[in-house]
């Protein structure tokens, strides 16, 4: 479970995050939607541990930046982070040892999942950006984390490699993890989401479940909200009053 609470991020006089709270959990996809500046990419990396934020996040129960909660964690970035004179193999060693889990065969079943088995001995710096993508894809995943945090996962991948992606955002939710997708490809987390957070200058416009869009879209949902055309939560009740 993800649990973030009263976030607030400053960079100097720039507020990226107001008061952001929104909670995942076990089993739940949520995908985090926004145009560029929108707030998205601070919020992850204060979740992920990696920026400094005034208000609490739990990952299963646990403060972000302790060692229990990076336990926890998985995180695959937009821009895929490989060591350029490690192989394929020696990334999926090196992330097993860090957590000291022991090889049962899911690290090769991830780069065949990937195709990348046939790979396992090119360093990194060999790799396409689509290969550096799906091996971070694994590495992060090899650990098998109960909450994973997936941005822009898709830019970059092939056909083959979206489909098994897919397919895996399934898996994981069936083994009752929890998910957040941070994505500008909408229509590629159409079919399967749980929750939608739509954020709009630094904070939520909207927070939509699945079964709660009146059949809109959530392509022509965010549109709407970011665009204009609709009103947000707060607009309508002054509306109602």
């Amino acid at each position: 479970m993800l649990k973030v609470s009263h976030v607030t991020k400053k960079y100097g006089k720039l507020l990226a995050n107001n008061d952001v709270s929104f909670d995942i959990q076990n089993g739940e996809i949520a995908v985090l939607l926004g145009p560029n500046g929108a707030g998205k990419s601070t919020i992850i990396k204060c979740i992920t541990g990696l920026l400094r934020f005034d208000g609490e996040i739990l990952i299963d129960g646990h403060p972000n930046k302790s060692l229990e909660a990076k336990r926890c964690l998985g995180y695959i970035p937009e821009m895929p982070a490989i060591y350029d004179m490690l192989t394929v193999g020696e990334h999926l060693e090196f992330m097993l040892r860090a957590y000291k889990i022991k090889d049962d065969g899911f690290a090769d079943d991830l780069l065949e999942r990937f195709e990348l088995l046939d790979k396992k001995d090119k360093l990194g710096k060999e790799l396409s950006k689509g290969m550096q993508q799906k091996l971070s894809i694994c590495c992060a995943l090899v650990h098998r984390p109960q909450v994973i945090i997936f941005d822009e996962p898709m830019v970059g991948l092939d056909p083959h490699a979206i489909k098994q992606l897919k397919e895996l955002f399934r898996q994981l939710k069936a083994d009752g993890a929890s998910l957040l997708i941070s994505t500008h490809m909408i229509d590629s987390v159409e079919d399967y989401w749980d929750k939608a957070y739509i954020m709009k200058d630094g904070a939520f416009c909207a927070e939509k479940a699945a079964d709660d869009t009146d059949g809109q879209s959530l392509e022509d949902l965010f549109f709407a909200l970011t665009e204009g055309t609709a009103q947000t939560p707060a607009e309508e009740s002054e509306a109602a009053e």
